[in-house]
């Protein structure tokens, strides 16, 4: 007897069975690619594309986590910015020459709680428990006094790239060099007076007039000396070598007698006396904190007398450059984080976009085409029972019908 026919019918039954299994698989899951056995190509493509949306999504969640930490800093520079220009203010009320002692010494108390407000900000904590403004010292409060009382910083200026996108990266962490970098004075020198004046003299910078000079006398070392004689006569010198020599101007109303020194326009103001003199050194960093102490002693500390009124406001009027020169570094890095702020944006979108490519190639890859699948699932299982009834029909043939 051939059982040939049988045999070929319980193949393609079972065929037609799996076939309708995997369009059922294909139908509930959405994919029509689900091994690589199914389509070597389209499991490596997907796979490929899979990594990429994952990557991605890291990128974008490192984003979000910068953005945050940007946003912190950002708070805080502008804290910052809101207690220099108070004290600002504060400089400008104790030089208009009409503040007495008991109200100097509000000033002055003043400008201690913007000192100590100034430090809480420097140990600001970002919304992961570190500190913010500490480099890769995060767990140390960046900003502590010494043994000495001065504020300094225990931070570092390390930097840690982390993937943002695709060959794009951003730094994970800030530093404390907003609150330590700006330079004395106007940047370039930094003025003083000698404590043995007796005269009322100040040295006030006007402003750079020769900017190569300039520079090449705040990258020095050696400072210049301006010393006063009888007769308003007044001589500057530098390392032994005698630079400018003048006499002050005595012209009713005038508001003093200019002087170039090192590239800068100075101003001498008030009288001073036979012997005094001023130090102009190049300028060099100061901590915001030392710059704001400044300031305090000299509010705190102010004399009566006409002599000390000029060397506290010598002081102030210093300050005062100083305080612009913090201003200036605050606008920089509010700026900055504006750049990276919008930098990530772009970033985000751009990866964004990538992921929903990567997304339509997975897609076009395995997904299965539901209403195909549908369709070709009712065309199986039909084909399937009319297979089985014609089977069944020839089953109920024999030999013995027709007898």
């Amino acid at each position: 007897m051939d059982l040939s026919f049988y045999s070929n019918f319980s193949n393609s039954l079972a065929a037609q069975e799996a076939q309708i299994n995997n369009l059922q698989q294909q139908i509930s899951s959405g994919l029509s690619v689900q091994t690589p056995d199914q389509n070597p190509g389209a499991y490596e493509s997907a796979a490929l594309a899979t990594d990429q949306v994952s990557r991605l999504a890291n990128d974008n969640n490192t984003q979000a986590s910068i953005q945050v930490q940007l946003g912190s800093a950002n708070n805080a520079y502008s804290s910052m910015m809101g207690l220099l220009n108070n004290v600002q203010s504060i400089v400008e009320q104790a030089l208009n020459g009409t503040t007495n002692s008991q109200n100097m010494n509000a000033l002055a108390g003043q400008v201690n709680s913007a000192l100590q407000q100034m430090v809480a900000l420097g140990n600001t904590t970002a919304p992961n428990g570190t500190y913010l403004f500490g480099g890769s010292r995060g767990q140390l409060a960046p900003f502590q006094p010494n043994s000495s009382g001065n504020i300094v910083y225990y931070g570092d200026a390390a930097s840690s790239q982390a993937s943002i996108g695709e060959a794009s990266t951003a730094s994970t962490i800030a530093n404390g060099t907003v609150f330590i970098s700006a330079l004395q004075g106007d940047g370039v020198g930094a003025v003083t007076a000698s404590s043995a004046n007796t005269g009322t003299g100040q040295v006030i910078p006007d402003g750079v007039v020769n900017a190569t000079a300039a520079d090449a006398f705040q990258q020095g070392n050696t400072p210049i000396t301006i010393t006063f004689s009888a007769g308003g006569s007044y001589s500057a010198t530098q390392g032994g070598s005698t630079i400018a020599t003048g006499t002050l101007s005595t012209t009713p109303g005038s508001s003093g007698t200019s002087v170039q020194l090192a590239g800068v326009e100075y101003s001498i103001t008030g009288s001073p006396s036979s012997g005094d003199s001023f130090s102009i050194a190049p300028a060099r960093t100061q901590s915001v904190f030392s710059l704001l102490k400044t300031v305090y002693t000299a509010l705190s500390t102010a004399g009566g007398t006409q002599a000390q009124v000029a060397q506290t406001s010598q002081v102030l009027n210093q300050s005062l450059a100083g305080i612009t020169q913090y201003q200036q570094v605050v606008t920089s890095a509010q700026a900055q984080n504006g750049v990276t702020l919008e930098a990530l944006a772009n970033t985000g979108t751009g990866n964004n976009n990538q992921s929903t490519e990567a997304q339509t190639n997975i897609n076009n890859a395995t997904a299965v085409n539901t209403p195909v699948a549908i369709a070709s699932l009712d065309q199986t299982m039909t084909a399937l029972q009319a297979a089985m009834k014609t089977f069944g029909a020839v089953q109920g043939l024999s030999l013995f019908n027709y007898i």
